[in-house]
Order: C-alpha cells, then sequence, then structure tokens
C-alpha cells in the first residue's frame, strides 16, 4: 500500500477570482490578521532598541541629550523607511499580488528578458500574469537604452542576479538571528524579576528551551497556532503603547519635543563617532520591515497599510517615547541592568510583560521563519537551489510549508548563536548588517523596477536611490564597523548559501547546456519507424527532461538498451516561469514529436514560483487528460502534413481538466475489475474511460488514438528519469573541477529526486 500526503488544491486558484473592490469587513479582517503574520517581528523591536543603542559606543548623561537624539533617530527612521518607503512605494511594486526580493527580480526579467532561467519560451509571454495591468515596459528615452544595455550584456543581469541572490541569502541569515535576539531579549527581563546570582545560569538555557520548542513546531504548520497569533501581537502592542503613554504623562510629558530633526543634530555633534556607531543599535528599530513587502502575497496592499499606519506605527511610537520619557528622569540604574525595556515597566507589571513579550518574541521568529522557508521554495524554483523536501502543512492554504532540512539548520545556527555570544549586544550587531543589507538590495531593484517597469523618468529612480539609499547606507556603514563583533555572523552565513546557490545554479545551466548541445536529431527517431525498433508493450512511459524542444540523448540511451517500450511514450518536462503563479488554464503546452503513428508526445507543465508542484495521481490524471484534449482539438490536416519538424514545434496551451467544462474528463473505476481466480498473480488493473463531448468535429483516426491511448492508461503509467553523472572535460581549471566534480556532484547527490526510475549516463561538462 502508498500513503500518499493530502494534496492541496490549487486548481481552483484564478488570478479572476480575485477581489476587484474589497470591502470593508474584508480589508479589516486582513488587517487584523497581518497583525499576528507581518508585524511580530517589528512589533517586538522595543526589546532591544535602547540597550542595544547604549550598549557601549554612548552613555546616558543627565543633559539626556543622547536619549532625545536617539529618539529622534527612532523616530524619524521608522517614518522614512517602514511607513514612506514601504508602505507607500514598495508595497506598489507587487508582482501580481507577490512581493518580496524575488518579486522585483521576476518583474525585471519579464519587462527586460534578462531570466536566467534557460528553457524560457515565446508562449510563456502569453501568460495570464507575465504582464501586469496598467504596467508597460519602458520604450522611450534612456528607459528603453537602460533595458537594451541589461539585455545585450550578460556581465550586468548576473550583476542583477547576485545582487538578489545577496538579498536571499539576507533574509536566510535573518531567520537565523531574529530568533535569536527576539527569545534572548524577551527573557532578559529576568534580570530585574530575579536575583543577578540566578538570572545567569537561566537566561542562556531558557532561551534556547524556548528555541527548540519553537522549531519543533514547525513540522505542525502555522494553521494550528496560528489563529493566536494576531491576538498576541495585538495584546503586545496594546501593552507596550499603554506603558508608554503612562510614563510619558507620569515622568516626561514634554518628550515630544525630542521628535525634532535637531535633537539628531544636536546627538551627532556631541557623541561624533561614538553615535555614528550607535547607529546600528537605532537600526534595530526598523527590523521585520522587509516582511510588510515580502508577506504582501497572503494578505492586501490597503490591509498592511492599515494595520501599519493606524495600529503598528503609532503603537511603536509611544512605547518608545515612553521610554525615553522614563530613562530622561532615571540616570542611574539599579541592579547594573543599564538601559532596557524592562526597566522602564511597573515593577507590579513586570511578570505578565515579561510572559507577553516572550509569546510574542515567539510569534515573532515564527513569521521569519516560515519567510525564510518560501525564500528558499523560490529559490529552488528558479534554479538557485538543491532541491529539497517541501511539506505543505495545510491542505487549505497555499503559502503555509515546512522544509525539514532547512528547519533544522536554522535551529542549530541559531542555537549556536545564541550560546556562542550569551548575550543580545552581538546577536543585535549581526542582525543589524542583514537587515540592512536586505534593504539596500530592495533599494537598488526597486530604482531599477520604477524605470523599466513603472516607465517613469530616470531622474525619480535616482531621487529614490539617493535619498533611501544614502540612509540605508549610513545605516550600512554604521553595522559594518562592528564586523568582529558580531557582524561577521550575516556575512559568514550569506557566504555559505550564496556558494550553494551558485554552485548548483553554474551546475544547471551547464548540464542544460549540455544536454541542448547533444539532443538527438527527429530524422534518427523517424529513421527507427514506428515501433521505435523495439517491441512496443502496453503502458505509458514518462520520461522527464529539462529540454522544451529536440529529443535528449537520454531517450536513444533508453531505445538502444532496453528491449521494449511502452505503446505511447510522453516527454515531459516540469518548469518554472518568472510569474507568481500559473492558470490552470495555462497549465500544459502539449505537442506532437513525429507522425501521428509513432504516438511519441511532448508535454510541458509550467508552473510559477509560487505555485505548489503537485507529484500525486492527480498530476498523472491531469496530464493525460492534457493530451487526451490535445488529440481531440487536433484538426484533420495536421494528419497530411509532411512537415514533422513544423508539427513538433507546433504545441497548443492546454488546461487542466477542471478548467474546461466542455473538454475530455477521465473517469476510472478500481472496483469494478473482476478477477478469475482468487491466487492469481495479476494485479487488477483500474478502469479508465474518457468522457468525451458530443462532437463532430472528432474524426475517426482521433477517436482510435483516443482509445489507444485510454487502454495504455488502463496499463499503467511508468515514470522514467534520467540519472546523470556529471564531471567536467578534461583539461579544465582546477575551479571548475572542485564546482562541477566535487560541489555540484555533492548537492546533486545529496538533493531529493524527481522520479522513481533511474538510468545512469555521464555527463562531461
Amino acid at each position: 500500500m502508498i500513503l500518499r500526503r493530502p494534496v492541496m488544491d490549487i486548481e481552483s486558484w484564478s488570478p479572476d477570482y480575485t477581489i476587484k473592490k474589497e470591502s470593508w469587513r474584508t480589508v479589516l479582517a486582513l488587517a487584523y490578521q497581518s497583525l499576528g503574520v507581518v508585524y511580530g517581528d517589528l512589533s517586538t523591536s522595543p526589546l532591544y532598541v535602547y540597550k542595544s543603542t547604549f550598549a557601549e559606543d554612548i552613555q546616558h548623561s543627565e543633559s539626556n541629550e543622547e536619549i532625545y537624539g536617539v529618539l529622534s533617530f527612532v523616530f524619524w527612521t521608522l517614518t522614512l523607511i517602514p511607513l514612506l518607503k514601504y508602505v507607500f512605494i514598495v508595497l506598489r511594486a507587487d508582482d501580481n499580488g507577490e512581493g518580496g526580493t524575488f518579486a522585483l527580480y521576476s518583474l525585471l526579467c519579464r519587462h527586460a528578458r534578462i531570466s536566467t532561467l534557460p528553457n524560457g519560451q515565446l508562449a510563456d509571454e502569453d501568460l495570464y500574469e507575465y504582464k501586469k495591468e496598467g504596467i508597460a515596459s519602458s520604450s522611450r528615452g534612456l528607459g528603453l537604452r537602460l533595458r537594451s544595455t541589461l539585455e545585450k550584456h550578460r556581465v550586468l543581469q548576473r550583476i542583477l542576479l547576485t545582487l538578489a541572490l545577496i538579498g536571499t541569502c539576507m533574509v536566510i541569515g535573518d531567520g537565523v538571528l531574529t530568533p535569536a535576539i527576539s527569545v534572548f531579549s524577551a527573557v532578559s527581563g529576568l534580570e530585574l524579576v530575579v536575583s543577578k546570582h540566578h538570572h545567569q545560569y537561566i537566561e542562556v538555557p531558557l532561551a534556547c528551551i524556548i528555541l527548540v520548542f519553537l522549531f519543533y513546531l514547525q513540522h505542525y504548520g502555522t494553521h494550528r497556532i496560528g489563529f493566536l497569533f494576531a491576538p498576541v501581537v495585538i495584546t503586545w502592542l496594546f501593552c507596550i503603547s499603554a506603558i508608554g503613554v503612562y510614563n510619558i504623562f507620569h515622568w516626561n510629558p514634554h518628550v515630544y519635543q525630542a521628535l525634532s530633526p535637531y535633537y539628531m543634530y544636536k546627538f551627532l555633534k556631541k557623541t561624533q563617532r561614538g553615535g555614528w556607531m550607535s547607529l546600528g543599535g537605532i537600526l534595530l528599530c526598523i527590523t521585520g520591515s522587509e516582511a510588510m513587502f515580502a508577506d504582501l502575497g497572503h494578505f492586501s496592499q490597503l490591509s498592511i497599510k492599515i494595520a501599519f499606519s493606524f495600529v503598528v506605527y503609532p503603537s511603536l511610537i509611544l512605547a518608545y517615547m515612553g521610554q525615553a520619557a522614563y530613562l530622561s528622569k532615571h540616570h542611574i540604574i539599579e541592579n547594573d541592568y543599564q538601559i532596557g525595556f524592562y526597566v522602564s515597566v511597573p515593577e507590579k507589571l513586570r511578570w505578565p510583560v515579561l510572559a507577553i513579550a516572550i509569546l510574542a518574541a515567539v510569534v515573532g521568529s515564527q513569521a521569519i521563519i516560515t519567510g525564510t522557508f518560501s525564500i528558499i521554495k523560490q529559490c529552488c524554483a528558479l534554479g538557485c537551489f538543491p532541491r529539497v523536501k517541501i511539506v505543505h502543512t495545510s491542505s487549505k492554504i497555499c503559502g503555509q510549508i515546512y522544509i525539514p532540512e532547512i528547519n533544522w539548520t536554522l535551529m542549530l545556527f541559531c542555537l549556536a548563536v545564541t550560546i556562542g555570544f550569551r548575550n543580545a549586544k552581538h546577536i543585535s550587531n549581526a542582525s543589524g548588517l542583514a537587515v540592512i543589507t536586505v534593504m539596500l538590495v530592495t533599494t537598488c531593484l526597486m530604482s531599477l523596477v520604477i524605470v523599466l517597469c513603472w516607465n517613469r523618468s530616470v531622474v525619480l529612480a535616482l531621487s529614490f536611490l539617493f535619498f533611501f539609499g544614502s540612509i540605508e547606507a549610513l545605516y550600512f556603514s554604521a553595522s559594518l564597523i562592528k564586523f568582529l563583533e558580531g557582524a561577521w555572523v550575516p556575512v559568514a552565513l550569506s557566504f555559505i548559501f550564496l556558494i550553494i546557490m551558485f554552485v548548483w545554479h553554474y551546475g544547471t545551466m551547464k548540464k542544460y547546456e549540455f544536454d541542448v548541445q547533444n539532443k538527438v536529431s527527429l530524422n534518427w527517431l523517424l529513421s527507427l519507424g514506428p515501433n521505435l525498433g523495439i517491441v512496443r508493450v502496453r503502458g505509458i512511459g514518462l520520461i522527464h527532461t529539462d529540454l522544451i524542444s529536440g529529443i535528449p540523448a537520454i531517450f536513444s540511451h533508453f531505445v538502444t538498451n532496453l528491449p521494449a517500450f511502452h505503446q505511447v511514450l510522453v516527454l515531459f518536462c516540469i518548469k518554472y516561469v518568472p510569474v507568481p503563479h500559473v492558470k490552470p488554464e495555462e497549465r500544459f503546452l502539449v505537442g506532437r514529436i513525429g507522425p501521428k503513428g509513432y504516438r511519441v508526445y511532448r508535454c510541458i507543465a509550467r508552473y510559477g514560483y509560487h505555485d505548489v508542484l503537485l507529484d500525486d495521481v492527480k498530476f498523472e490524471k491531469d496530464l493525460v487528460c492534457s493530451i487526451a484534449e490535445f488529440i481531440r482539438s487536433e484538426g484533420p490536416e495536421s494528419s497530411r502534413s509532411s512537415n514533422n519538424t513544423e508539427n513538433e514545434a507546433k504545441m497548443a496551451v492546454i488546461g487542466t481538466p477542471s478548467t474546461h467544462a466542455r473538454g475530455i474528463k477521465m473517469w476510472d473505476d478500481e472496483d469494478s475489475t473482476e478477477l478469475k481466480e482468487v491466487n492469481s498473480p495479476e494485479v487488477p488493473r483500474k478502469r479508465v474511460r474518457f468522457l468525451v463531448p458530443e462532437s463532430p468535429q472528432i474524426d475517426r483516426e482521433a477517436r482510435a488514438e483516443l482509445q489507444e491511448l485510454m487502454e495504455a492508461r488502463e496499463a499503467g503509467m511508468a515514470f522514467i528519469l534520467g540519472h546523470c553523472y556529471v564531471k567536467a572535460k578534461t583539461g579544465s581549471s582546477l575551479i571548475k573541477r572542485i564546482v562541477v566534480n566535487f560541489g555540484y556532484d555533492f548537492l546533486r547527490r545529496n538533493s531529493r529526486s524527481l522520479a522513481m526510475h533511474r538510468v545512469s549516463l555521464v555527463h562531461p561538462l
């Protein structure tokens, strides 16, 4: 018995079903849900911002110039980066509702034809999501010249890909650092509620236990505990804003004056180099801002804007103002706690606030972990990461996935960082560099989107790049100066993942180039005759290939070494296109290889980088139905055509059976098979029938071909995959031999396979 996991129903998805005009009830419901999914990380930043800022570089003095300057920096940083940049500008650069680094890169790939996917086709440009309504490619002036320059120079395309991958690797690094600093800062409140002698032995072990529990919960999926996320974050935001209001009115009602930019000038003038270095701690107030754009696909622009503008942003400002108001009247902190969040919390509320903070830290960490899973899946779809096991934890919600290998790797790195540093100072230095690098990458890609996709002036794009880039470059320099004090961690993690991505991408591209150069000619297939020179037995043989045209060399290897082959052969290719989703109506491209009597077909299944790849029996049924629909819709004139090369180039767009109401349906009955003998060794076959609509256009020859396909399906299907051993050519450079013979070969042997049956063949690259 073969037990199969539940398959997610993505065929019901369609851009046509998108709500054009959302009701306010729907928008507010999405805004409520986004508080728990999107803003968990950002809302917990008050736990460690002031503590990290005043950790070493500057001191809190009785003049209050330092604390007022830090508050002014926090206010304007939150206003300019999350509010102005992301809410009002970047969120508009969605890729058919999807956001994130790869969404921007995908937009650029389509509008400038710079995609690194080798198996692109002109038919892909006809996809519904390939061109977004209302946005046209730049077709005049400097924008046209910029686009043509990018299309001509492969070096610029590689630089752009490298930029996108660096941002992606930093997001993965943030998936290690955010849980560590969030949980560690949350449990740091034990310093004020237990004795100093005991908290040293409790803090790190407790943080590690919470982290292990957090990563252990991942395989259950967020849908089981996700309903608690929004209430936890809302409770936390209410808690910190209420404490902030209390501290403002109780300690310093005039603290609002520090929001003036003048206090930033006074702060830098007094602290000078120390103040510049302390910007690495102030930077942490915007950690998690990128999630607003990255998680856009799960919500709507309006809901994310409402949640941030009316709930998250005011709560954070009140929290930071409240801490500053308290610290402006307390210059000597007891218990050697120095400056932190919990010292401004009233003593009677510290235990409840500690509990809520730990829950909020877990929620914030959960968001970045699931975001890391999603971005790894996108990298796999674009050929930039080895295939990994992707488990869909929900049969109803498309975006909820779990990757075991990545989950436990993140956990080990996270524990290593927590145990190795044992303080929030070094972890915050590392997290700050990862956060600001991702934002810099977004700013660079966004400036190109403004010109190439939005068709706006280059001056506007340069203004965007200079304004936000200069702010982020200032924070980046302050974070990079802390390289030896923890900031080396995201650089090291990103370097490791970047090497993996480049080695896999390079090996995959070279392997595809080899397959293209060594594919078999159609004349060779025609010379074999309808039987291909071997015995044709009942059944359907599915031969996987990455080629979208031509006959792969592995096919000649099969024909030469196998004594028999199936009566129906399908060369099928599963490829990803640079769009988030492919509509079910556009799922398959089906064509014929050789004359009709050969019964050899080509089928290309197209998926977007956010689509779910079905590997269940449903995919087999959709594949067979697409071939049957192709046979039915194929005109009788194709049988009279003598140009087989022209027939091979013709491919029809065929949707899944659920998308064409009047198309062919397949019905199979597993219970109607009768056995003549009880102890018969024969395996009972399912009876398969095609429900063909009444149509006089189906000629006798097409009905006979459908009958043969039906009988072949009854006999069974076999998946056949050529297992290639990739080696560098003799005489290749040392670096190439190391990359191909060791790096790529190691990744290939330890990545997930696509099929059950393998035949070996050596590919010298």
